[in-house]
């Protein structure tokens, strides 16, 4: 192992990332912080490390009280809301200019005031509440408490760093997340439509509950604009749905006029989301060989937001045209996040471009391409991050259609989380049109021999969270790999590969017509 951690060979061995130490994204570090930050991400060290929380996870539910690990679980909403309390105080920022030595929280109180859009007593912070709310999060290790009262940042809070100066928050708030990696407005995100829709999850899956039967009963008489719940129709009858008291879709609900922020800090948030999945997967051709198509071959990301896959993809293969598909609004405002970037130029060359269009309608019976002219089909439709948010009809009609306007050779590439089971998996995927053994279709991940569950239990409960997100907001889940080769083939694609990336439940499925 020794020879895994060292930065270059001959070098001395290096440590792990220190958790009280901050690693800021836009900040100048010394090279031994660099080596080990990006040794931490290596497949190798990240397959060990899953291992490792695996192991700990298992082991402090073995041998903690029921009792406790219950009220943790119960509880558990505290922690996203005093995660959604830090972004959206600026803390990060404010302790990120106050240094390692960190800050008083009477102090913070006063920042947080000071950067606030108001004037009046409306912006004036209590200190000895938010002492209470920044020493939950120091106790799940998310901030460190340095001395009585006094807190700094450490290696995970250095995540919702948005990189502004404290100065520049006060100047343009507006502006935080412009130009940031995203995970900033990620938190937002999960604090605002995620989380309150998590609340109404029972009252919208039993419905027959009395709490339920009173929120279908709500009107526009409690003055909130809500309109009487009365569509059965489960795609609109949600958690979300009841959280927000609306029969609108998500989507379609992030793109009324009074939801513009959000939808900005969605597009944001989803760029934030690809740390779910190493870049470096995409464009690894054991993922799918990019390097084998032809030159100006075209690929459309379907639902690709903002082009952020297409971004990554277009810069590490250039023999390539990628178009980025999707609603109106969301392809209006792609250009101005890439315009002011290094990545320009992929805009301006063409090799990155943009087409409104929902993927619930067919596609288009040609794409004109500049420098390159009309093509009648893609050599390849790629789906990422796009299946997980629709219900199981909606994602066959979407690839039903994507099968209708393929050619011959056109291959679907499904980016997306595929879910082991919990236990191991000793079933077969003959009746979901593959023959076994399929590449992906581990039975475990767990190392042969160990008592580990199969999934990796900890390591892996964020795609599990995610999950549930899924259902929470717009009735769809992650899917498990038989979930999603059924799915294909009901829509007119047999997948023929599944590949997975070392330490990620992140999979790329390619299917081919059937």
């Amino acid at each position: 192992m020794e020879k895994v951690y060292r930065a270059q060979p001959g070098d001395r061995p290096l440590d792990y990332p220190s958790l009280d130490v901050p690693f800021y994204k836009n900040a100048t570090h010394a090279p031994e912080a660099e080596a080990a930050e990006k040794l931490a991400s290596d497949p190798v060290v990240v397959v060990a490390a899953s291992h490792i929380v695996a192991a700990c996870g298992q082991l402090a539910a073995s041998v903690h009280r029921p009792f406790f690990s219950l009220v943790e679980g119960a509880k558990a909403e505290h922690v996203t809301a005093c995660l959604q309390y830090l972004e959206a105080s600026n803390t990060v920022e404010i302790l990120r200019a106050a240094g390692p030595e960190g800050m008083h929280v009477d102090d913070i109180a006063h920042r947080i005031g000071e950067l606030s859009e108001a004037n009046d007593a409306s912006a004036r912070v209590d200190g000895s509440k938010l002492s209470h709310i920044l020493r939950l999060l120091a106790t799940y290790h998310w901030l460190r408490e340095v001395r009585p009262d006094v807190f700094a940042n450490n290696r995970l809070s250095a995540l919702v760093d948005s990189g502004k100066t404290p100065e520049e928050l006060r100047a343009a708030p507006e502006k935080k997340y412009d130009g940031t990696d995203g995970l900033a407005a990620f938190v937002a995100m999960c604090g605002d439509e995620f989380f309150k829709s998590s609340a109404y999850m029972a009252d919208a899956l039993l419905p027959w509950t009395e709490r339920a039967t009173s929120l279908r009963k709500l009107s526009n008489k409690d003055g909130a604009g809500a309109t009487s719940l009365t569509v059965r129709e489960p795609k609109y009858e949600t958690p979300f749905s009841f959280a927000f008291r609306t029969e609108l879709g998500y989507f379609d609900w992030m793109e009324l006029p009074e939801n513009k922020g959000r939808l900005a800090e969605f597009g944001r948030a989803m760029t934030g989301a690809r740390l779910w999945e190493v870049a470096e997967n995409v464009v690894d051709s054991a993922a799918f060989p990019w390097n084998e198509l032809p030159k100006d071959s075209v690929v459309i990301d379907v639902g690709g937001g903002v082009g952020s896959t297409s971004v990554v993809l277009a810069n590490a293969y250039p023999h390539l045209r990628f178009v980025v598909e999707d609603r109106k609004q969301v392809v209006d405002i792609a250009p101005s996040i890439w315009g002011s970037t290094q990545h320009a130029e992929l805009l301006a060359s063409g090799r990155v471009s943009y087409l409104a269009q929902d993927f619930f309608q067919p596609q288009p019976p040609h794409i004109d391409i500049a420098g390159v002219g009309t093509v009648s089909f893609p050599s390849v439709y790629l789906v990422r991050g796009c299946t997980h948010n629709w219900p199981d009809r909606d994602v066959q009609r979407m690839l039903r259609l994507l099968r209708d306007s393929a050619g011959p050779t056109t291959k679907l590439l499904l980016v997306e989380v595929i879910l082991p089971l919990a236990c191991y998996d000793d079933t077969e995927l003959e009746d979901a049109g593959a023959a076994p053994p399929l590449p992906g279709a581990e039975r475990t991940l767990a190392p042969a021999g160990s008592p580990l569950l199969a999934n990796l239990g900890k390591a892996h409960a964020s795609e599990y969270l995610l999950d549930i997100s899924m259902m929470a907001v717009l009735n769809a889940k992650e899917r498990t790999l038989r979930e999603l080769s059924t799915l294909a083939l009901s829509a007119g694609w047999k997948v023929s590969r599944v590949t997975r990336a070392q330490g990620s439940l992140w999979a790329y499925t390619t299917a081919e017509p059937a």
